[in-house]
């Protein structure tokens, strides 16, 4: 689910999602461990390296808002060493077809797979990997969400990025029915450095990351699969299905992706990561900021108290937290002083986030 189907339909919702995000977002991020293999992984579309089969599948994934089920299983496993995180995508498809090859096109054009990461997990400056069953790959580098404005380097690329795709099955076949594909991937840690000296391996700290999986319904012409369109020729709408739901048909809200540890740790098939409690503080200062969002959209002027905001009191984990909210000449910003860890947590009115 890439960044210009999200930008058209941010426009298009508008207030209506934001009100309905604050009474439907109660979905917790997903979690998972990734453990830290020190054996070598072939990257070849196949699951049969050693270390896969010593780690857990993710929960299968769910429609991106939350309440559906998906008409077909998608499951992932994340590995990681000192040089590559690795993704194993395994995805139900009866019809596994494709017809994309040139690589930054328009991705999700075709089904496929998408990965997100945030590594310092201030919603600013994040990364998507789109890929399809033909192993064509669309990476780009986002500044900001949709909601603000922001920059796509859309020639950004992935330098030294590995994939490979295994199909259970015969692509581009409507005479058979497949099992499905296997997306193997392993993304170098320098991709996502932001200078030369950086070390930014996330030993035993946890990346903000989510996966979305984009299918079609489909219709043959002349023998071809294309995406099915209604009577009038319009273009069916898409299924959106992921790993950690995001409660609205938008996959660039990064405080609400799943958490990936990455354990230090041999590979096991436990996963015990503990979200953090700050992280819960976040995720009610990221309500109060949807909420104010939603008061612009709809009358053109914010909050401007925290009683007028904040309407109920906030607790985190048995804890009453009282917010500030802070007017100044450039905006506004967020702030809750944890009780846990006794750092000033903030979000500014661009949606950044700040740990003091």
């Amino acid at each position: 689910m890439s960044f210009l189907r999200k930008h058209i339909l941010l426009v298009v919702l508008g207030v209506a999602s934001f009100a309905w995000a604050q009474t439907k977002m109660n979905l917790v991020p997903k979690t998972y461990t990734a453990y830290k293999t020190t054996q070598e992984i072939n990257i070849d579309g196949d699951d049969s390296d050693a270390s896969w089969s010593k780690v857990s599948w993710s929960e299968p994934f769910i429609d991106i808002e939350g309440e559906k089920q998906p008409t077909y299983k998608t499951q992932v496993k994340m590995l990681w060493d000192d040089h590559y995180f690795y993704i194993l995508a395994k995805m139900e498809e009866p019809h596994v077809w494709a017809n994309l090859t040139k690589r930054d096109t328009i991705i999700f054009y075709n089904n496929d797979f998408e990965v997100f990461v945030d590594p310092d997990g201030d919603t600013h400056n994040y990364y998507e990997l789109e890929l399809n069953a033909l192993n064509t790959a669309w990476d780009l580098f986002v500044s900001k969400p949709y909601r603000n404005n922001n920059v796509v380097l859309n020639d950004w690329n992935i330098t030294g990025l590995k994939s490979a795709v295994k199909v259970n099955g015969t692509i581009n076949n409507p005479e058979d029915i497949d099992e499905g594909w296997i997306l193997e991937i392993a993304i170098p840690w320098t991709a996502y450095k932001t200078g030369y000296f950086q070390k930014n391996v996330p030993v035993d700290k946890f990346w903000r990351v989510n996966f979305s999986r984009v299918n079609w319904d489909f219709q043959l012409t002349n023998g071809n699969y294309e995406r099915k369109r209604d009577a009038k020729g319009k273009l069916l709408h898409e299924y959106n299905w992921v790993w950690s739901p995001m409660g609205v048909i938008n996959m660039h809200e990064p405080e609400k992706w799943g958490y990936v540890f990455f354990s230090s740790e041999s590979p096991k098939t436990s996963n015990a990561f503990v979200i953090p409690q700050d992280e819960k503080i976040k995720w009610e200062l990221y309500k109060m900021f949807r909420t104010q969002n939603a008061q612009f959209k709809a009358h053109k002027t914010y909050f401007t108290s925290i009683d007028s905001l904040a309407k109920t009191e906030i607790k985190v984990d048995g804890k009453i937290l009282k917010p500030i909210l802070e007017n100044h000449s450039l905006g506004w910003n967020l702030s809750i002083k944890s009780p846990f860890s006794n750092k000033l947590l903030i979000v500014k009115e661009d949606g950044k986030f700040i740990s003091n």
